[in-house]
C-alpha cells in the first residue's frame, strides 16, 4: 500500500469521539457499542511517531480478528454482531474505514496488561541479567538470551496512561485491583491462550516470545477478551528458522523500527522522529509476512 494510502488519523463525523489511542480511534455509537479504528499509526518507546506505516491498521484487525474466533471457546470476547455499514450508512465516510474498523460490546476495561512470556527477552531478560528473576520470579540460573523457559509465565503489568510506561506488577496486586477470582481468571486464561496460539504458530513456522492480552468484563461480570489479541503490536513473533538461543531473533513486529531508533541520538520523548520510507515499507512487509504466514 502506498504511504499516500495510509491512514494516520479517522475521521467520522457522523459519531462522537471517544477516544483517540497510540493506534486506535474510537468512537460512540449508542449506550451499547462503540466503534474501534486502527489507523496506520505506530508506537515505539511509547512514543506515537509522525509516519504511518501503510497497511498496518488492516493486518492488525484481520490478525486479531483470527484468533478472536479462534479462541471464542476459551472466552468471550467484545466483538458485536453489527458491520460497519449498519453504524455508518454513508459508503463516502465509511471508504477509509473498511478493513480496519471493528463494532465493539461496550465493556468495563481492567486495569491489567496480561503479559505471557514463554523466552527470555526484553525486558525480561535485562531483569534476569541483574536479578536472577523475572518480574520477581526465580528462574534457574545459567539461562541464556532467547531461551525458552521452563514454563510460560504470567507476568502481569500496570495499564499506565497514553505516553507513559506500564509497570509490573504482582499477581497480589492483581488481586487488589480486581479481586481473587477474577486475578485467578485472568492468569488461567492467559496461560491458555498463549498456548493455544503457540502451538497453532508454531506449525507455521512462527515462535510466539511474548504477548499481551486485555480484558473487560461485561454488567453481569462475566470475563471478554478485548482490544487486539496476538497481533504484531501486541506479541513477539519471532522466524523459528532464524531462532538461535543467545541472540535477539528478527521480529516480525515493530522490533525492526525500534531498532533502527536505537542509531539515532534521539532521547524517546515526543516528539519522535521520520521515518525513512525503505524503513516503513519494511516494517510494512514483516507485518504482511505474520498475517500471511499466521492466518493462510
Amino acid at each position: 500500500m502506498p504511504l499516500s494510502n495510509a491512514l494516520y488519523q479517522a475521521t467520522v463525523s457522523s459519531l462522537p469521539l471517544l477516544a483517540r489511542g497510540k493506534v486506535r480511534d474510537i468512537y460512540d455509537i449508542n449506550a451499547d457499542y462503540m466503534l474501534i479504528v486502527t489507523t496506520d499509526r505506530l508506537s515505539a518507546f511509547d512514543v506515537i511517531l509522525p509516519d504511518p506505516i501503510p497497511g498496518k491498521g488492516g493486518v492488525l484487525t484481520r490478525v486479531a480478528n483470527f484468533w478472536f474466533k479462534k479462541t471464542a471457546h476459551l472466552i468471550p470476547n467484545h466483538l458485536a454482531d453489527l458491520s460497519l455499514a449498519d453504524v455508518i450508512p454513508d459508503a463516502e465516510e465509511r471508504a477509509p474505514l473498511e478493513g480496519r474498523s471493528i463494532i465493539v460490546k461496550k465493556l468495563t476495561p481492567l486495569p491489567i496488561e496480561a503479559i505471557v512470556r514463554g523466552y527470555l527477552i526484553g525486558s525480561g531478560w535485562k531483569d534476569y541479567q541483574a536479578t536472577g528473576t523475572l518480574c520477581g520470579i526465580i528462574l534457574p540460573t545459567g539461562l541464556q538470551q532467547a531461551e525458552q523457559l521452563p514454563t510460560p509465565l504470567y507476568t502481569p503489568s500496570s495499564k499506565a496512561e497514553l505516553g507513559h510506561h506500564d509497570e509490573n506488577i504482582s499477581f497480589a496486586q492483581t488481586v487488589d485491583l480486581v479481586g481473587l477470582a477474577l486475578a485467578t481468571q485472568i492468569k488461567e486464561i492467559s496461560l491458555q491462550i498463549y498456548q493455544l496460539a503457540a502451538d497453532h504458530a508454531k506449525q507455521r513456522g512462527i515462535i510466539i516470545a511474548d504477548t499481551k492480552f486485555e480484558f473487560g468484563v461485561d454488567k453481569q461480570g462475566v470475563l471478554h477478551l478485548i482490544d487486539e489479541v496476538l497481533t504484531p503490536d501486541s506479541s513477539r513473533f519471532w522466524p523459528a528458522d532464524q531462532y538461535q538461543i543467545g541472540l535477539s531473533p528478527p521480529s516480525f513486529d515493530k522490533q525492526y523500527v525500534r531498532d533502527y531508533l536505537e542509531t539515532l541520538a534521539w532521547n524517546k520523548q515526543p516528539p519522535g522522529p521520520h521515518l525513512p520510507v525503505e524503513v516503513s515499507a519494511f516494517c510494512a512487509a514483516k507485518y504482511q509476512e505474520a498475517e500471511r504466514r499466521l492466518t493462510e
